[in-house]
Formats: C-alpha cells, structure tokens, sequence
C-alpha cells in the first residue's frame, strides 16, 4: 500500500476531518497523532461499563486503528531513512 493511498483510506475510513495534505513526512505525522488521540478515547470508552456487542464493536475499531497506526509508522521509517 502506498503512501498516498494509505492516508486517503484512514481519513476516509474514521472520518477525520481538516486533513491538510502538505509533506507526506508532515501529513503523516499529523494522522498518526489523531490515530492515537482516537484510541485513548476507545481505551477510555472501554474501561467504562458496556453491552457486549457495543464493547466487541469499540473493540473491533480499536484493533483497525492499531493496525493503521503501525503501518503509518513503517511508511514513516522509511521516508526518514
């Protein structure tokens, strides 16, 4: 997955608004940090009491996100090396 195509599927998929597409090394860093600022809010969300199937869904979210935000730091690393 490149790059370009990476940042367009995350914003699109958690709806992340004022996305300036500036440097990619700069835009990159920027949707990192709103990808971890959502998945403190789901690791609060999911300390509270839940239903089950409202917990599995934040759950679910949370696992996407994590999987966004490792890849959004290889792509990182390599334009750093």
């Amino acid at each position: 997955m490149g790059k370009k195509k990476f940042i367009q599927n995350v914003t699109e998929a958690l709806g992340l608004d004022d996305f300036q597409a500036s440097s990619k090394k700069k835009s990159i860093k920027i949707l990192l940090k709103k990808l971890n600022g959502k998945k403190e809010v789901l690791d609060n969300s999911l300390k509270g009491k839940l239903e089950k199937k409202e917990k599995k869904g934040l759950e679910e979210e949370r696992e996407i996100i994590l999987c966004h935000i490792e890849k959004g730091e290889k792509i990182l690393k390599k334009l750093n090396s």
